[in-house]
């Protein structure tokens, strides 16, 4: 395994740590119906610079940056995981049909791929997010539902690659039903198309729930990464530099790692690649 792989596994198990205890820190504050400490106004520590006692210093109201940062990463990996749960299914379902059965189910997999590829995604997001209410669920239903085209058709084309090889064919003669072949038979062949677009779909969803905030029509009332900078850059002439930068470094880390994932997970289990090793 590459040094780099190595590296980024390690940043994304400190995220991931980081993530959990951001969620016990909220779910021990909701339980005991209190304001978190990461919200907690401090109006006689404004504006502290990094130090022994806020490693990344303090935000226009006092409250700490690292603790909200760590805050932002709970709601990262929320958004990231409960898009893929949606996305990805969705899309490889749709995928095996399409591929699998042909004519008009093909036809109307490709029409749903159109129709949802071809509306804005910004405004469809919104839209949905409209019917779900604003925050983590609105945002979660919003990019779940527009980003499995892309899977969809990757998993589609794949399929019509084994939909006529022999294996395929001897479990036809075999008498074993479509949806066995499907999910049986050749799904595990393109098991690795799916972990691949699941280290790829994880950073996108964080990187558009950061930009949907940034507007401020995504997750308001929590410390999300989009929000922060939102705040931060309106105190950058200030000299107030400290969260914008950390933040801006913390979404750069998390985006950079999953893309050096993704790229070893390719290379490792994408049998072209292989072959051509």
């Amino acid at each position: 395994m590459k040094l780099s792989v190595k590296l980024s596994l390690a940043v994304l198990v400190a995220f991931l740590f980081a993530a959990i205890f951001g969620e016990v820190q909220y779910r021990v504050a909701r339980i005991r119906d209190v304001t978190p400490e990461y919200n907690r106004v401090d109006t006689s520590a404004r504006y502290l610079p990094p130090s022994a006692e806020h490693w990344l210093g303090t935000d226009n109201l006092g409250r700490s940056v690292a603790l909200r940062l760590v805050q932002g990463a709970r709601i990262a990996f929320i958004v990231g995981v409960m898009t893929s749960l949606i996305a990805i299914p969705l899309g490889v379902v749709l995928g095996l049909l399409g591929g699998y059965f042909g004519g008009k189910t093909d036809s109307v997999v490709l029409w749903l791929c159109a129709t949802v590829a071809s509306m804005p995604g910004l405004l469809f997001i919104l839209a949905i997010s409209l019917v779900f209410g604003q925050g983590i669920p609105g945002i979660v239903m919003g990019v779940g539902l527009t980003t499995w085209v892309g899977v969809c058709r990757t998993i589609r084309a794949e399929v019509i690659k084994h939909r006529d090889r022999a294996y395929v064919q001897a479990a036809k003669v075999l008498g074993y039903s479509n949806f066995r072949i499907m999910f049986r038979h050749i799904l595990p062949n393109v098991a690795h198309i799916i972990l691949i677009q699941a280290s790829i779909r994880f950073p996108s969803a964080v990187s558009t729930e950061v930009f949907i905030s940034f507007l401020g029509i995504g997750i308001q009332g929590e410390p999300s990464w989009g929000v922060m900078i939102n705040n931060a850059r309106l105190r950058l002439w200030q000299g107030v530099w400290w969260e914008m930068a950390s933040t801006t470094l913390c979404i750069f880390l998390l985006v950079l790692s999953f893309n050096h994932l993704a790229d070893y997970l390719r290379d490792r289990l994408d049998p072209a690649l292989r072959n051509e090793r």
